[in-house]
């Protein structure tokens, strides 16, 4: 996680409740006023968990209750009483549904507890109160200004949190049903999240592992999307395209954007040189592979040959892409030579169809028989 995202989260775990949420007068001749300070300035938390319990039994239309509520959500949590913080949520935001604090105490708790359909329904209220909260005009008394502000700037931040745990979520699950759910859901709700790529590494693996190839593919071109730089949801977007084959120039597309990521970044932190000099030859390598297999399919034989050349360096060792390399270099070289009168690109489609027949597998025998097409002057 980024050093500015740990900040985020670490600043909305810490941030206080701001003041009285909605506004209400705290008097201290009536009973329900004398309740309140004898809450607000007990120091014993199981009693002053007792007093906020009875205030909000007692007065639950007062103008302080949704504030009370909130008072209870923090004791709640810190003795991990789950369940509790979470129906305190419900009755504060019935008070007062802007109230993201609330919200967000009920999203805590649902963390706490582990249940994903609970985080699920609580970081959508959160989002819903948080927004409810940033609608609210700013107040024309200045004295106000301050204190609006910190609520703007809370609902803002919230939101990006209630992101986070969908993210948090997803990393911590190994169901993939699960990781699968709570990727969509992030997509869903927030479209631009800067968690997306975060998580799309785990989300497509979970995709790919039941089976759903053509949505993983289109997941992970939502993650390229918002960072263009990520060469692993690069490659599997252009394959998904290669499977579906419903559009080449995408593979295309997306494998000129692998290839021109691997040739400019940089190792990431963490990555030896050496491991990162494989990685940068073994997916360049698959970029052009990936073109050359475009490029077949639409019988752009020029570029299919220039495509596989450019790969075969790369993908030296690897007959499983070897071998339809050589078999459409083959094919390629026999096409051109043909429309260009050109003997030396028979030759070449000669000696690539021969190359492939030593390799074990599908294709040797359709070279095979290439080959003494070629031999015969077919």
């Amino acid at each position: 996680m980024k050093i500015a995202q740990i900040a985020v989260v670490a600043a909305l775990l810490s941030m206080p409740a701001w003041a009285q949420r909605p506004k209400f007068d705290f008097n201290t001749t009536t009973p329900e006023g004398r309740l309140l300070q004898m809450a607000g300035s007990e120091t014993d938390e199981a009693k002053k968990q007792a007093l906020f319990e009875e205030f909000v039994k007692t007065y639950p239309k007062h103008g302080g209750a949704a504030w009370g509520y909130t008072q209870l959500q923090q004791l709640y949590l810190k003795a991990q009483q789950w369940d509790k913080s979470i129906q305190a949520a419900e009755a504060a935001l019935a008070l007062d549904p802007a109230n993201s604090l609330a919200a967000y105490n009920g999203l805590q708790g649902c963390e706490k507890k582990g249940d994903v359909a609970c985080l699920k329904d609580w970081s959508a209220r959160t989002v819903e109160a948080a927004r409810k909260m940033l609608a609210i005009p700013k107040p024309g008394a200045e004295a106000e200004t301050e204190e609006w502000n910190k609520e703007i700037d809370y609902a803002k931040q919230v939101i990006i949190r209630c992101e986070y745990s969908l993210y948090a979520a997803g990393l911590q699950a190994s169901d993939p049903a699960v990781i699968i759910d709570l990727g969509s859901t992030l997509e869903q709700r927030h479209p631009e999240s800067q968690y997306i790529p975060q998580l799309a590494g785990r989300y497509v693996m979970a995709l790919q592992q039941t089976g759903q190839r053509e949505r993983a593919g289109l997941a992970a071109e939502k993650a390229v999307s918002i960072d263009k730089n990520n060469e692993d949801m690069l490659l599997v977007a252009a394959d998904g395209y290669l499977q579906s084959k419903k559009d080449m120039a995408k593979v295309v597309s997306l494998s000129d954007q692998l290839i021109a990521v691997m040739q400019s970044k940089t190792a990431p932190q963490g990555v030896s040189a050496a491991d990162w000099e494989k990685k940068k030859t073994t997916l360049t390598g698959l970029g052009h592979w990936m073109k050359g297999m475009a490029y077949q399919e639409q019988k752009e034989y020029a570029e299919t040959d220039s495509s596989f050349r450019a790969a075969l360096p790369l993908i030296a060792g690897n007959n499983d892409l070897l071998a339809p390399a050589y078999f459409y270099l083959g094919v390629a070289n026999h096409s051109l030579s043909k429309s260009t009168k050109n003997v030396k690109l028979r030759t070449e489609a000669a000696r690539y169809s021969d190359l492939c027949t030593k390799i074990a597998g599908p294709y040797q025998q359709p070279c095979a028989k290439n080959l003494a097409a070629i031999k015969a002057g077919k």
